[in-house]
């Protein structure tokens, strides 16, 4: 039963993950300053550089994931982004009582889909995408 799904729960699982970060990355440009003061704000050196890498990470990488080209190094490199980040803005264990539980689920969840997304990485993309194309899958 699940071989025959196999491609459209590829497809939907790629589409599912790239949303999370292809609306961030149009997000980041639009408060570019915003979103550069934050980054300042948790200690990260090079503020802006380090805006424009999250820009590049999560609508670039997050398109090519969407589209399924490249799309293991794509999802490799997002979620290489992703642990990074979520020890910078999701330290749980260095906020305020009242912060504990929001920042701790934030933290999981993120984990949750850097694991998704090396399950991608491991299988790739599958037939319906662009690297299924190109391999004639």
């Amino acid at each position: 039963m699940f071989a025959s799904l196999q491609n459209p729960l590829s497809l939907i699982g790629r589409v599912l993950l790239a949303l999370l970060f292809i609306p961030a990355g149009f997000s980041k440009i639009g408060g570019f300053a915003g979103t550069a003061g934050y980054i300042a704000s948790k200690g990260v050196p090079l503020p802006e550089l380090a805006a424009a890498a999250a820009v590049g990470v999560e609508l670039g990488l997050g398109l090519l994931l969407l589209i399924g080209w490249q799309t293991r190094w794509a999802a490799l490199g997002i979620a290489l982004f992703t642990v990074v980040i979520t020890f910078i803005f999701h330290n749980f264990w260095a906020v305020p009582a009242e912060q504990v539980m929001a920042q701790q689920q934030s933290f999981f969840k993120n984990i949750a889909v850097v694991g998704g997304l090396l399950t991608v990485a491991a299988w790739g993309a599958g037939a319906w995408s662009v690297d299924g194309n190109r391999r004639g899958a």
